[in-house]
């Protein structure tokens, strides 16, 4: 303590923090939760009951489904109320709760909060719902929803944590490889149950079915776009509408281990969220 009873930076830094809640954990929600676990702190994920991440072999968001779920050696742990998710929380082991609506925000209490949706638009976070709070991408306006939001677009501002004014608005085109861009993407054809016929990491060729969709006796086929490695798809017997987004393939067929590993995108995206956190803990104000 210095004179005037106020924590140096270093008793700041020393103390314990409550588990760190992130919106979403979904592939870029997953960069954050990783590199928060690898640095030390305490992680809970809120969820909704049916995840929509389409690459799912590098998204926490498949705890919901399978209990659990492992990304580059840390794994999330689905648990069943806040009460477990707090008791379980610890560095290297997040905690996933399915709760949409952050309801067991109450319970939990946290000094951070993230919403790492990615959205496109502010689906219920608030400015007050922690000391700090974080928002990832569009739809946020720093200083009142969030005390900062970082920059998801691709290009020279990836990663830059604004004090004040909103991320650049989506596109809706995915970033270009091999001079494939909006190709790369497959929108559901129908709605439907989705019956798929390749896993994530597979070979797939253009025009080859990789899915089909049942709507009663109705069958809609869904091909592949262009020849790659599939990336991401939704999972098998997932309840599709039509036009969502529901695969990812990569024209770079010498890159599967992509398929199973955080991007570089998200990676960039979790350095800015770690440098916040961390200056929270030492007791600096935005911007020092």
């Amino acid at each position: 303590m210095n004179k005037e009873g106020n924590m140096n930076s270093n008793e700041a830094g020393r103390r314990k923090l409550r588990p760190i809640v992130v919106r979403g954990g979904g592939d870029l929600a997953t960069g954050t939760i990783w590199m928060l676990s690898k640095a030390g702190y305490p992680v809970i994920v809120l969820e909704c009951a049916s995840p929509t991440a389409i690459r799912r072999e590098a998204a926490f968001s498949e705890a919901v489904f399978l209990g659990e779920k492992t990304v580059e050696g840390i794994t999330c742990v689905l648990a069943e109320t806040a009460a477990e998710a707090l008791q379980n929380a610890l560095p290297g082991r997040p905690q996933m709760l399915v709760d949409e609506k952050a309801a067991s925000l109450e319970a939990i209490r946290p000094e951070i909060l993230i919403d790492a949706v990615i959205a496109k638009r502010n689906i219920g976070t608030r400015i007050d719902m922690a000391d700090l709070v974080i928002a990832l991408g569009p739809g946020f306006e720093a200083g009142r929803d969030a005390h900062a939001v970082i920059e998801t677009m691709r290009g020279h501002d990836l990663g830059r944590i604004l004090y004040s004014g909103t991320a650049l608005p989506n596109t809706g085109t995915p970033g270009m490889i091999c001079g494939y861009g909006k190709e790369r993407v497959i929108h559901s054809p129908a709605s439907g149950i989705l019956k798929t016929f390749h896993k994530i990491g597979d070979e797939v060729s253009l025009g080859e079915t990789i899915a089909c969709i049942r709507n009663g006796e109705k069958e809609t086929k869904v091909k592949a776009s262009l020849t790659g490695i599939l990336r991401g798809i939704l999972p098998d017997g997932f309840k599709v509408p039509a036009g969502m987004k529901m695969a990812d393939i990569d024209p770079r067929l010498s890159e599967k281990k992509n398929c199973f590993t955080i991007s570089d995108k998200s990676r960039c995206i979790a350095g800015s969220v770690l440098m916040l956190a961390v200056q929270h803990m030492n007791g600096q104000r935005k911007g020092e």
